[in-house]
């Protein structure tokens, strides 16, 4: 598969997970009886703690992804050099 490719649907999978509107879970049931709470007594503290909770989530997989992709293409460029030594040799 193609990186561009493979780019390209991580990124669409991204942008779905972000602009659907489905109630993600993320919290504990403390958290979240907490939250709620606060927003029936009228504060606002709890509307961002749900997508907080998922931005945190989000870093580990992007930095993973990140490496990936960077050994990926440092990988590729390796070999291509070894095929272009061993051909120069010949």
């Amino acid at each position: 598969m193609n990186y561009k490719k493979l780019i390209g649907l991580g990124l669409l999978v991204l942008l779905l997970c972000v602009f659907t509107n489905a109630e993600l879970l993320s919290q504990c049931p403390m958290c979240r009886m907490s939250a709620e709470s606060n927003l029936a007594n009228g504060g606002s503290e709890g509307k961002g703690l749900n997508r907080g909770i998922l931005y945190m989530l989000s870093l580990p997989y992007l930095l993973v992804a990140s490496l990936g992709f960077i050994w990926y293409r440092n990988r590729r460029k390796y070999t291509s050099e070894l095929i272009e030594e061993s051909f120069s040799h010949n």
